[in-house]
């Protein structure tokens, strides 16, 4: 048996179509990686302060400035928090998840009742929105205030929300004139497979080849 045949032989493969919910869910989240985190911030109708975090995250577009999160619904379907805040004010704050606040993240990914403030609870400060009604976290390192701008409703259990950025926030020192963001000053983490994190403080550049 040649090497690429050997190789071949030793490769795993899946039908994503006969596996269950779960099990893709492992594989994917296993896979895709790193993936940023979104402690998100929304209000209630009553003014309530929600936050939660969020790994199915990302920026999608600059013109229109557009991120995504996914938002999972509880299994009896109904919406949870962030879900059902967002549709009825329309808004959201994206918080960047620093390594000094990943516990404090951490603690509000918590299964709290509705109308608990994470906030609180983790020991954040919320800060008034520009705006946007949900209120932005002051220690992240950076938070962009959100319109939602689209949802898309995927089968039952999920929603992908697309958010147009229309105010940005940045701690002291993370961004510069020339609007370089300097990437020790977010010093963001990343979620990998199951409960483990990690940071980017590893880094190189790679020039992209002159053709």
């Amino acid at each position: 048996m040649d090497s690429a045949s050997s190789i071949e032989a030793e490769h795993r493969e899946f039908d994503f179509t006969a596996l269950s919910e779960r099990e893709r869910y492992k594989l994917m989240i296993g896979t895709i990686i790193p993936r940023p985190i979104a402690l998100v911030t929304t209000v209630d109708e009553n003014g309530g302060f929600n936050a939660a975090p969020f790994s199915f995250f990302n920026c999608l577009s600059a013109d229109p400035p557009i991120l995504a999160i996914g938002v999972e619904n509880n299994a009896d379907m109904s919406f949870k928090d962030t879900g059902h805040n967002i549709r009825m004010t329309e808004v959201f704050t994206v918080n960047i998840v620093s390594f000094a606040i990943a516990e404090a993240m951490h603690v509000c990914g918590s299964k709290y009742p509705r109308g608990v403030d994470e906030l609180k609870e983790a020991g954040l400060t919320a800060m008034p929105g520009t705006k946007v009604a949900s209120p932005y976290i002051m220690e992240a390192p950076a938070a962009f205030e959100c319109r939602r701008h689209v949802t898309l409703e995927l089968g039952k259990s999920r929603q992908i929300i697309l958010g147009e950025i229309i105010y940005a926030h940045y701690g002291a020192g993370v961004v510069d004139e020339n609007l370089h963001v300097d990437p020790a000053g977010i010093d963001a983490i990343a979620r990998l497979g199951g409960n483990t994190c990690s940071t980017i403080r590893d880094r190189f550049d790679m020039l992209t080849p002159k053709l």
